[in-house]
């Protein structure tokens, strides 16, 4: 019913909202602070204008399910445009936790790795490749048979979208949640030597054993607890609409529900849109600028009120 889809539409443009703002709020700090203008941050606001570009085109998702009356080449521009920013964003996402993830395992010559030496190459991967990929059905790789008659169906062969899904999407995820646990147990292994320092240490002073060990593993038990609870609200929702998305395709039966496959898909991509503004809304380097301006005004803000009660 296309008035139900035009309701889930109005509904999530609360979400592309808090997306797009939210981008533009971290942008903004980042470009205000000089001591972040360097390449993993680099890194961090490609990933971030991919998320943008993202929560632009949230709200137009239910529309992708319904047939419209469309020429060839604006059918075209209608489904691959926003596969491949949604193709860019996740490619943006594995080069930032790879970044990341050789800091963590050389801190000492992560500098040294190609990411580093080779900037432009390195983000050129994560652009390029999303849109070769996602304008294959312009060059020929399409269903195009009904004339003005645009559907995804007619644009995305059924191969094109297994191998995307099961190829291209599975793949990063598996690739991210690797690099997390790689770089949770490693966390655990300094953790339990530095444990095992301070109880020598207690020993060798013949001191109580302090609770800084515990204080150690009370922030590491929150570190998992957080990577978790991201994992279920961020990456559970796509995983199951992704799921949802390869039974029908190897079935050949559709969806029992086409409001039900619109809300997850707009669920699963808008929740995976939230993971860059989680990694940049925690980190205090990028919210410093705004915070530091917030200050001032409400110093300012008090300061004059004070002053009018002084005067009355």
């Amino acid at each position: 019913d296309s008035s139900n889809d035009t309701k889930i539409t109005l509904g999530y443009v609360p979400l592309s909202s808090i997306i797009i703002f939210s981008n533009l709020f971290i942008i903004i700090c980042i470009a205000c602070n000089r001591q972040l203008h360097n390449t993993p941050n680099y890194f961090f606001l490609s990933l971030l204008v991919a998320d943008l570009c993202t929560g632009i085109t949230l709200p137009f998702i239910p529309r992708m399910t319904l047939d419209q009356q469309l020429d060839f080449k604006h059918c075209l521009v209608m489904y691959i445009f926003p596969n491949f920013l949604f193709l860019s964003f996740l490619f943006n996402l594995v080069m930032v936790h790879y970044e990341r993830y050789l800091c963590i395992i050389s801190p000492l010559h992560h500098s040294q790795f190609w990411v580093h030496h080779c900037f432009p190459l390195a983000l050129l991967t994560v652009w390029l490749p999303p849109l070769l990929y996602a304008s294959l059905p312009a060059f020929g790789w399409n269903n195009w048979v009904e004339p003005n008659v645009c559907s995804y169906k007619q644009v995305f062969p059924k191969a094109f979208i297994f191998l995307e899904v099961c190829g291209l999407v599975l793949l990063a995820m598996l690739s991210i949640v690797a690099m997390m646990g790689r770089v949770l147990w490693i966390t655990r292994k300094q953790l339990q030597n530095i444990c095992k320092l301070h109880r020598a240490v207690d020993r060798l002073q013949q001191q109580q054993p302090s609770d800084h060990e515990q204080q150690l593993n009370l922030r590491y038990a929150k570190c998992v607890a957080a990577v978790s609870l991201t994992f279920l609200v961020c990456w559970v929702p796509y995983i199951i609409y992704q799921l949802m998305s390869v039974t029908a395709l190897q079935t050949g039966v559709s969806l029992p529900s086409s409001s039900l496959y619109i809300i997850m898909s707009c669920t699963g991509i808008g929740s995976m849109a939230v993971i860059p503004l989680i990694l940049g809304l925690a980190n205090k380097q990028y919210t410093e600028p705004i915070s530091r301006l917030m200050l001032k005004l409400r110093n300012r803000w008090r300061g004059g009120q004070n002053s009018r009660d002084i005067a009355l």
